[in-house]
This record gives C-alpha cells, structure tokens and sequence, in this order.
C-alpha cells in the first residue's frame, strides 16, 4: 500500500512538472504573439497613414494626375478662403 501511493505521488509530481513545463512555454509563446500583434499593429497604423496620404494625394490631383495643376487648384482655395476672411471682417 505504502508503495501505491509513493507510486501515485510520483506520477502526480510527474504530472506536475509536465503541466509547469507547458504552462512556462505557453507564457512564452503569448508573450511572442504579444510582441508580434503590437509589430502588426504598428504596421497597420502606418499602412492607414500611408492609405490617407494617397486619398488626400489623389482628391489633390484630380482625375488629371497634374502636380501643376493640382498647385493651381490648391492656389485657388487659398484665395477663396482669403477673400472670405476679409468679407468677414468687414
């Protein structure tokens, strides 16, 4: 009987051991996938940034794709906004 359960508390420190090993590689795991989603978010961040930067560069262009023009267009609004200013303070 003595044997049994010297038997037993082996196979339960046994058990123990195995269960500590795999809690100590999963807390390593999910500290890499904590890494990794705060990487990939980063990522997508900057991927939006650049994404508005290119609706903004596109709307700022127009259909045409002219720098030039696009200058032109951006010169007008300024205008637009300066002559509204200046009716506004009369």
């Amino acid at each position: 009987m003595l044997e049994n359960i010297r038997k037993d508390i082996e196979r339960l420190v046994a058990a123990y051991e195995a269960e500590k090993e795999l809690r100590m590689n999963l807390e390593e795991e999910l500290r890499h996938c904590k890494a990794e989603n705060g990487a990939y978010r980063k990522q997508i961040a900057e991927l939006y940034r650049l994404t508005d930067n290119l609706k903004l560069k596109n709307t700022l262009l127009g259909a045409s794709g002219d720098a030039d023009e696009a200058r032109s267009r951006i010169d007008r609004m300024i205008k637009d906004i300066d002559r509204c200013i200046s009716l506004m303070e009369k």
